[in-house]
């Protein structure tokens, strides 16, 4: 939890993605298993300091590997400030925010499709974890936040919630 101020390369934060949501297979099978293969999640990441790419909020489109910006600035300090202040977060590089559209799942299973989706979410986690490992990078799983101020932040569709943030950087 201690971010060197360094810049990440723009291929390890597409790689960091690939890891997390990349598509395997040409009938969209992804790298991370989805009920159904119905994928609820949806990942942002908020930049600082990653080369090339300019600071602000981008959403990851895995069908084509590329992001789509969403959002200008460094919006590192109002994400650190609706992650109850943590103030290490905002010396990330980058900051991957996973969110869900619980609906793309409940309407098929009902109920449990919501523990689905956790399922779900901790899977992707955990490859983007993985990742940064063998990258030499650092992260950690943030759950600490206000879910609200997370959506509004990164101007969030109403459908999307926040699940996990995940920082992201050289140690």
């Amino acid at each position: 939890r201690d971010y060197q101020t360094a810049t990440l390369k723009l291929a390890e934060i597409g790689q960091l993605l690939w890891a997390a949501q990349g598509i395997t297979h040409l009938q969209g099978l992804r790298t991370a298993p989805s009920a159904g293969a119905l994928y609820p999640l949806e990942l942002y990441v908020v930049t600082g300091r990653i080369e090339g790419l300019a600071q602000g909020v981008y959403h990851y489109d895995p069908r084509h590997h590329q992001l789509i910006k969403t959002g200008d600035g460094d919006l590192r300090d109002a994400l650190t400030r609706a992650a109850l202040s943590q103030g290490w977060i905002k010396h990330a590089s980058a900051i991957f925010v996973f969110t869900a559209d619980y609906e793309r799942t409940t309407r098929k299973y009902g109920k449990r499709g919501k523990r689905y989706v956790h399922i779900e979410v901790g899977h992707a986690a955990q490859n983007l974890f993985l990742q940064s490992e063998s990258l030499g990078l650092a992260t950690t799983v943030v759950g600490a936040f206000h879910d609200d101020e997370v959506a509004r932040v990164l101007q969030l569709p109403t459908d999307l919630q926040p699940l996990l943030l995940m920082p992201v950087g050289r140690n």
